[in-house]
């Protein structure tokens, strides 16, 4: 197949799964790669890794970004920074749990605001991929799109997550709040309120959050069958299963 004829292809195998459904498709999709049993590629190969990482980061960023997205999934919910579990420690005894409760809500929920913001970037670096990525996604590591995320998209993703974060936790009163601990905590005998960067520690946690579940969706299109959404992903991964 030349490279015109194999453009057109790639570009059918993203439009017939939606005009055609399960045996017609994959009949069709097998006629124009020649065959659905046969080699793969380069273009193939490169177009269903792009696929996989657009389902990937869309399903991430939505779990993410959802209500209780962060504050509801122990794998990645942000806890009470460790310089700070003292001073809730201390809080807790003396009646106010109910604040230091308040406090970790708001960071989660300034990482669940921020989240959706991940998906230009994501976008960004899919676009960017070469087939040497690609194929080296494919043959790799059972997370190994999650760290080629990680090496390309983690620096930008943090230059924008920290004013976005930090306009979250003042959106959700999160200074207001760490404010009125430190104050009832500083007023305690012989203790003293640690210096903590609060925007730093919820954008590092956010952006560890997003990768931990960016590894989940990865293993599950690498592994489960039932989450290769489209024909593409199908051709692409059904053997590596």
């Amino acid at each position: 197949m030349d490279a015109p004829l194999r453009s057109v292809a790639i570009a059918l195998l993203l439009i017939v799964p939606l005009a055609l459904g399960g045996c017609a498709a994959e009949q069709t999709l097998g006629g124009l790669l020649g065959g659905g049993g046969g080699p793969l590629d380069e273009s193939t190969v490169a177009a269903g890794l792009k696929e996989a990482l657009r389902v990937g980061t869309d399903r991430t960023v939505s779990v993410t970004s959802a209500l209780n997205g962060f504050l509801g999934n122990e794998l990645i919910r942000i806890a009470m920074p460790e310089q700070l579990e003292s001073m809730a420690g201390t809080l807790r005894t003396v009646g106010l749990g109910g604040q230091v409760d308040e406090m970790e809500t708001a960071m989660n929920r300034a990482a669940e605001l921020a989240a959706g913001e991940a998906t230009d970037v994501f976008v960004s670096a899919i676009t960017q991929m070469t087939i040497a990525d690609a194929f080296g996604i494919l043959n790799g590591g059972d997370r190994a799109a999650t760290d080629y995320f990680q090496e390309k998209t983690t620096e930008e993703l943090s230059g924008r997550f920290r004013p976005i974060v930090s306009e979250k936790m003042e959106e959700v009163g999160l200074a207001r709040i760490y404010g009125d601990l430190s104050t009832r905590y500083n007023a305690l005998p012989f203790v003293t309120t640690p210096a903590v960067d609060l925007t730093d520690y919820v954008t590092e946690r956010a952006l560890g959050g997003l990768f931990t579940v960016l590894a989940q969706e990865e293993g599950k299109i690498r592994e489960d069958p039932a989450a290769r959404t489209t024909a593409l992903l199908k051709r692409v991964f059904g053997g590596k299963s």
